[in-house]
């Protein structure tokens, strides 16, 4: 499930001129992060991740912007990678607490802030409807599809969602 989020975040970041890197913790998922134009992609899984991350970053001056999928286990590295002044974490998912070092923000003097759908206006769910068919039409989104079950499978599809053993791309329910 997470791997979607990353899809549409570097298809999106791409068009909008941005250096990318993406991280991921299987094979699969690293090409993934590379076909849909990632300048760099990063096993998530691997010793020394953070420092790949880090050097990679544009003078070695840290990373501006982190989509964090899994602040539980990410948050306080994260904060360790940020651009001095303009870094920025934006929360997407957490699966539990998180401890950080607030001085990782206070030196650096850059934030972490949290969205979701769910607080959005009518309006910005309009926006965000006309914007993402707009990239669907014109080709800058296209939908990654992984497995697709047959209805009759929702149950397991739903166990794989939530699990996210070894899923990959948008998971279907074919009616």
């Amino acid at each position: 499930m997470e791997l979607v989020v990353g899809i549409a975040a570097v298809q999106l970041a791409r068009t909008l001129g941005m250096r990318v890197i993406g991280t991921a913790s299987t094979e699969q998922g690293l090409q993934a992060i590379r076909d849909q134009g990632a300048h760099l992609a990063v096993n998530h899984k691997t010793e020394g991740y953070l420092k790949e991350i880090a050097n990679a970053s544009i003078n070695n001056e840290g990373i501006d912007l982190i989509l964090e999928m899994l602040a539980n286990v990410n948050l306080n590295a994260d904060l360790q990678l940020l651009k001095s002044c303009v870094g920025r974490v934006v929360v997407i998912g957490n699966r539990g607490t998180v401890d950080i070092n607030p001085r990782l923000l206070m030196a650096k003097e850059t934030s972490i802030c949290g969205v979701t759908l769910f607080s959005s206006s009518e309006d910005e769910f309009e926006m965000i409807n006309a914007y993402l068919q707009q990239g669907l039409k014109y080709g800058y989104l296209t939908p990654l599809l992984g497995r697709i079950y047959p209805l009759e499978d929702a149950a397991q599809a739903q166990t794989d969602v939530i699990s996210n053993n070894g899923t990959y791309g948008r998971l279907t329910l074919r009616i």
